[in-house]
């Protein structure tokens, strides 16, 4: 009968918000009271005001403790009563929640909520395939709050089991942007379908956080100079290359390192063999003295067709070992063994 109560009424109750499971609540109460009272004999505990406040909750929520019940056929038929109305309100009660969990998860899965969060990562565009890798990496680096905002051609959370929150609309529009809290987040990426979309982003994303670290992928870095007109402190990194794309999220300015050590005219990196006179090398040795004697910076080595990069200062580098360096120019082998020879013992 409750069941069936409930399924009557369930569409009108759910239209009609908590008033109606706190209407029942009241109204069983307050006609159950004195019903039981003309159906108990005189002197009753039952209906005392403080038992009958407790035996009302215990009976319609059909806890039952039994401490205190009816004792007439009469009682027997409120008491009935009472458990018809808990029920029907407690039924209410469970559909109205269920139904707000589920358009809560709804919304959430079709980015329609608002994202709260401040010093969040905000990456602004999908790419099937790609964003996932781009996020997992991120998560292996310790990054937490991300946010991903995405055209609406993403129907739905594309992510759902990762700690992603998920915002789907127009990226140029602010009101998306809103959503997605662009206001309080610390780093934004902006890695769209083609540079001249990421260009549009960048400056909506500049015009409503300028203090947000941005990192914008192109596919022809010469676009970057049309970048930097909105804002010289965006970093532009080659769309190819995902890796260094999330680490110069988590490690500001570090594409600005990989560039200029991939360009000509500053600081390069070369490769040399340690002559196989000079024996084995301890490693500080090594370091220090191409540090002090060219300015040069040991990246890593390769011995045994192992390579270790920044290899420890307490290891040996055998001779024939190949090192890899930083420096302002390439080191001829004289100068090297020159140098070394120092440090053999």
């Amino acid at each position: 009968m409750p069941f069936i109560l409930s399924r009557l009424l369930s569409r009108w109750l759910l239209g009609r918000g908590w008033t109606f499971p706190v209407a029942v609540v009241v109204c069983v109460f307050v006609t159950s009271w004195p019903l039981m009272l003309l159906a108990e004999p005189e002197g009753s505990e039952l209906v005392l005001p403080g038992n009958y406040w407790w035996y009302f909750v215990v009976t319609a929520t059909t806890v039952g403790y039994g401490d205190f019940s009816p004792e007439t056929t009469a009682g027997h038929f409120v008491g009935a009563y009472v458990i018809v109305g808990g029920i029907v309100t407690i039924t209410t009660v469970f559909t109205r929640l269920a139904s707000k969990l589920e358009l809560a998860k709804g919304r959430r899965m079709q980015g329609l909520d608002v994202v709260r969060a401040e010093g969040h990562t905000l990456l602004i565009g999908y790419t099937p395939g790609r964003t996932e890798r781009l996020v997992e990496q991120l998560l292996d680096d310790g990054a937490t709050g991300l946010v991903l905002c995405a055209n609406d051609d993403t129907a739905v959370h594309p992510m759902p089991a990762r700690p992603v929150d998920f915002v789907r609309g127009e990226p140029t529009a602010v009101a998306v942007l809103t959503r997605a809290a662009v206001e309080t987040a610390r780093t934004v990426l902006v890695d769209m379908r083609d540079d001249n979309e990421a260009l549009a982003v960048a400056v909506t994303v500049n015009h409503a956080n300028r203090s947000a670290h941005m990192v914008v992928t192109l596919r022809d870095m010469a676009k970057a100079e049309l970048v930097h007109y909105v804002d010289p402190r965006i970093k532009c990194v080659q769309w190819h290359t995902p890796r260094m794309v999330t680490e110069e999220l988590t490690s500001p300015g570090i594409a600005e390192v990989y560039s200029e050590l991939m360009t000509t005219g500053g600081a390069s990196t070369y490769s040399a063999v340690l002559p196989g006179s000079l024996g084995r090398l301890s490693t500080e040795k090594c370091k220090i003295a191409l540090g002090r004697a060219f300015g040069a910076t040991v990246l890593a080595a390769r011995a045994d067709d192992a390579l270790v990069v920044n290899p420890s200062w307490d290891g040996e580098l055998p001779a024939g070992s190949t090192l890899y360096y930083v420096g302002p120019r390439r080191l001829a082998d004289a100068e090297i063994e020159a140098v070394l020879s120092e440090c053999t013992p």
